[in-house]
């Protein structure tokens, strides 16, 4: 929701918008890495992931739905 869309909408920190050219090549990796990035974080050559979005009280299942309601929004 919120949290997400703070640097997702802006694209801050090098963070894919919700185009479907920035998440290509991301959803080309599965959603099993989406997923773990977005839980444990990740740093790329693009930007930062922080873990949870930097919500430590978010749970894996939130996370995960997000991650899934991102992804069909592209579709």
């Amino acid at each position: 929701g919120n949290l997400c869309s703070a640097c997702h909408t802006a694209g801050v920190a090098g963070a894919p918008k919700l185009e479907q050219a920035a998440w290509s090549s991301r959803i080309g990796q599965g959603m099993d890495t989406l997923v773990k990035h977005a839980i444990e974080g990740f740093q790329g050559q693009a930007g930062i992931m922080p873990a949870r979005g930097g919500n430590p009280s978010l749970t894996d299942e939130q996370v995960a739905a997000t991650v899934q309601w991102m992804v069909d929004e592209l579709k």
